[in-house]
Parts: structure tokens; sequence; C-alpha cells
């Protein structure tokens, strides 16, 4: 039996798949509310193709609970924030479970890390631990790094298909792990050593953040001399070895907005690339705050409550806000004690932020200027109701006349 220790974007999923392709898995989370509404027989957030694997996992009797349980592997899935004055990793969250599994972990027990760290940080943080409760490692207890590869929107699909890499310090004890994976994974899965798990996860993601970077660096340029940025982009991608992404109103999400940071606070007299590219990615919902401010006074505009951005979450069809550029612009106009702008998005049910609507209609009757923040289908083929408005589209997804940009 395999147990899953936490149970959010990533744990849930993980857990639902290895159940529905046969391992036995018991779910665990200190969030009572999120256990009940899984025995309850509904998921907790919103995802293509997760209701249909819940049920199959159901059918295969995956349980849930909050109490830790005693079997020969673990498999934890926590969050792990980072400090955003030191930008080290907080590991706080990987260190509380592990301490809870440590008091039930049977001796020979396996405890695979599926959060992702910075380099070292399992050698730093979690083998002390272990050692303190007067476990042997590699004896009484084997550690294994293996890092999620999984985004929003597509999560099942990627479970499926995505190649995985499990870092071990015995190489018997790494296969076994991939065994349990290759359950479900369609993927290659590769073992290697557990800082080399960890630090491939992170470069992962900081690869896409440097480039997604480049791409909102361009834009600013462009912008400064008036110049198509999605023109320009469009040419050079032309080159047989050129592909610039697109630029966006900046980067959310638990990973690229998050990881390379604990690279930057780790090696911060070498990731000098590294730290410009994220304050360049962090500094894109102000500059869209900026161009808002631009199109009002351009348009005679004085009235911040008559625009609106559409979109709350960090992507498109998916109801995940953590770190969303839209929060982020909220939180700086909110420091230049300004208020008033609407927001509104399909995915999100609750009321999360002020001026919020829940309807599209609704929500556009009350504005002038609309933002769109965040590429929604319903956006894509609602266009037409956006006609007789103002118009920042910080996507390019926007082809009537007069369309700003950023």
């Amino acid at each position: 039996m395999i147990n899953v220790i936490g149970l959010g974007y990533i744990g849930l999923p993980t857990a639902l798949m290895m159940a529905s392709h046969g391992v036995e898995v018991i779910g665990t989370d200190y969030n009572k509310e999120l256990v009940a509404t899984l025995i309850s027989g509904h998921t907790t957030f919103k995802e293509t193709g997760l209701d249909e694997l819940f049920q199959e996992a159901l059918a295969a009797g995956i349980k849930f609970t909050t109490e830790y349980q005693v079997t020969d592997m673990y498999v934890v899935s926590v969050p792990t924030p980072y400090d955003k004055f030191s930008k080290k990793v907080d590991a706080c969250y990987v260190i509380a479970a592990v301490k809870d599994v440590l008091q039930v972990a049977p001796k020979g027990a396996t405890i695979v890390i599926e959060s992702t760290v910075s380099p070292g940080t399992i050698e730093k943080y979690v083998r002390p631990e272990i050692e303190k409760a007067g476990f042997v490692i590699g004896k009484d207890i084997n550690l294994v790094h293996a890092p999620e590869r999984i985004i929003p929107g597509n999560m099942v699909y990627e479970l499926l298909h995505n190649n995985r890499t499990i870092g071990a310090d015995d190489k018997a004890i790494g296969e076994r792990v991939k065994n349990v994976y290759a359950s479900f994974c369609q993927g290659e899965i590769v073992v290697t050593d557990i800082k080399t798990a960890e630090m491939t996860k992170v470069v992962e993601n900081t690869f896409r953040a440097v480039n997604i970077a480049f791409a909102n660096e361009l834009a600013k340029i462009c912008r400064h001399d008036n110049m198509d940025v999605y023109e320009i982009i469009k040419i050079c991608n032309m080159h047989p070895r050129v592909n610039i992404l697109q630029p966006g109103p900046g980067v959310g999400g638990h990973c690229i907005s998050v990881d390379p940071w604990f690279l930057v606070g780790d090696y911060p007299s070498l990731a000098k690339v590294i730290d410009e590219s994220m304050k360049t990615n962090d500094g894109m919902p102000d500059f869209v705050l900026n161009r808002i401010y631009e199109i009002m006074r351009d348009n005679g505009m004085s009235d911040l409550s008559r625009v609106g951005l559409y979109g709350l979450t960090y992507k498109e069809n998916v109801d995940d806000m953590r770190e969303s550029p839209t929060l982020q612009l909220l939180e700086s106009q909110a420091r230049h004690l300004a208020k008033g702008l609407k927001v509104y998005d399909p995915f999100i049910d609750k009321d999360v932020v002020p001026g919020q609507y829940h309807d599209l209609n609704d929500f556009l009757a009350e504005v002038d200027l609309v933002v769109i923040m965040v590429k929604h289908n319903e956006i894509k083929e609602n266009m037409n109701k956006l006609v007789g408005k103002v118009i920042l589209d910080c996507h390019n997804i926007c082809d009537l006349p007069g369309v700003y940009h950023i």
C-alpha cells in the first residue's frame, strides 16, 4: 500500500492515477474539509479528466483520511514556497510531513519526496530529521526524490505520458520506486541520484522562466520604441533555430514563478541571469498596470471602476489562482492606494477579491476598458461581446480593430 501525503494540485491526481492503475492507495491530508469532500465523492478543484479519473480510483478502492498510515511506501506531495527575502526554498511543509510519517513508518519503509525542492534540500533538511528520529537511512528508512512534472489544465494526460526522474541513494530502491510509477507512466523513467533529481526539476522550470522573461523584455523594448513585438517574434521564429515565446502579463502558478528563485537563493553570486529574468517576469503586472493608466489617459478616462480585468487564474481554462498575475496586479494597485478595478473569471465561483463578478455579461455591462489577463476559451469564443469596448489584450488573441497590447 502507498500512503500519499498531501492531496492538493499534485498529490490528488497522483494518488488517483496510482489507484486507477491497480496500486492500493490511501490519501492523507491534514485539511479535514478537503478530506470530507473527497470522501463524499467530489473532487476539490477543476481539471480536465479529473472527475473521470476520480471515479475510476473510487471504483478501485482508494481511501482518504487525515491519519498517516502504517505502510511500506509514502509519497510526500506538499507545497514548497520560497522565502520572499532570502529567495531560499522553505521546506517547512516537507519537514513537517516527514516528521509525521516517521511517527508511524515501519523499518524498511521508503519515503518518496515529490515536492519540488532546491538541490541539496533533502540532504540539509530531510536526512537530519530522519536521523534525529533514530532511523538509519538506507537500512531503516529509504529516501527517494521523484519530482512531479505536470501542468494544471493537462494533468491527467501528462501524468500518463511525461517522462519522470527518480533520485535515490540506492539504485535498487530507485528501481523499486520506478516500478510503482511505471504502473501508470508511459514515458521514460530515469533513475539517478537525489541531488541530480532535485536540480533537474528546478532547472526545467528555470529554463522556461528565462525564456518567458526574454519575450517579456522584448515586449517592453518594443513598447518603448513603438514596434510590434508580435510581428517581430513571428518573423524571428521563421529562423530554423529560433523559437521565441510570447510575452504576457506575468507568470503565475507554483512552478515557473517560484522554483527559479530557489537557485537565486542558494547561488546568489552565480545565478545572475536567472535573478534578472525573475525580476523581469515579476515586474510584468506593474507594467500592465502602467499600460492601463496610459490607455485611460489616451481615451479620456478617469474612472478606474470602469476598468475590468478578465481572468483571475494564472493560466487559461483552470481554476488555479496561485501566484496569478491578476492577483499580483491587484496587490500593486493597492500599494498605489488606488482601487476600483472590476474582475471576472468563469472558473472562480467564490468571491476572492473586491469588485468580482460571476457572469460575463454583467461584468461587461459595467466596464468600458477590458484587460484580457487570461486567455480562457470563453473570451476567445465571445470576442463579439467586446465590440465598442476599449481593449488591452495581454495575449494577442483579439483581432478587433483598435486593440491595445502590452
